[in-house]
């Protein structure tokens, strides 16, 4: 049964808060605000936070910095995955991936529906790994950043969530370039 196993250690990660926006300010941020509270309420590390324009080179650049740093584990951006023209995120993400999380919006779009049914639809959250980082892109709204963290990374992110979690299997991420380079 899923669960929290409390012999196991809470273990802090470094996630990283992204907003994508042509118009928000870190004044009128309320996603991004929703995602840093849950964050640190959660015991996490909030390591940077920053808002990008919506522009494909913009997101890319700053996600790619930030799975470079060994102090960021996870990356969550918000905003920039609807239909609209300037709506770019997934464009910009998807080909960092090393490894798509598909998943990750099938649980996400269940969970959308309960709160606002087929509008659910509209979005294009998408999830994936890039060297050795977690990457999630979730809708602008406040609503759709509180089921995302409430619903899946709160659990996902907790060491202790069982049957399994993202935390454990992070060191491993990265082995398939640890034993390349012993070769």
């Amino acid at each position: 049964m899923a669960g929290l196993d409390e012999k196991r250690p809470f273990i802090a990660v470094g996630i990283a808060v992204l907003t994508v926006s042509d118009s928000r300010t870190p004044e009128t941020d309320k996603s991004g605000d929703t995602l840093a509270a849950r964050i640190t309420e959660a015991g996490h590390r909030l390591v940077d936070r920053a808002i990008v324009p919506d522009d494909r080179d913009k997101i890319a650049a700053q996600v790619k910095a930030w799975t470079e740093r060994d102090d960021i584990d996870v990356v969550i951006t918000s905003g920039g995955t609807g239909f609209t023209g300037r709506d770019v995120t997934p464009e910009a993400l998807e080909p960092l991936f090393e490894k798509r999380m598909d998943g990750f919006s099938a649980v996400f779009h269940r969970i959308s529906y309960e709160k606002i049914g087929t509008a659910t639809i509209q979005s294009r959250a998408t999830a994936g790994v890039a060297n050795a980082t977690f990457i999630f892109a979730l809708p602008g709204s406040p609503g759709a950043c509180r089921d995302a963290w409430d619903g899946i990374l709160k659990g996902q992110l907790d060491y202790r969530s069982t049957p399994c979690n993202f935390v454990e299997i992070m060191p491993r991420l990265d082995e398939h370039l640890k034993r390349g380079a012993t070769k």
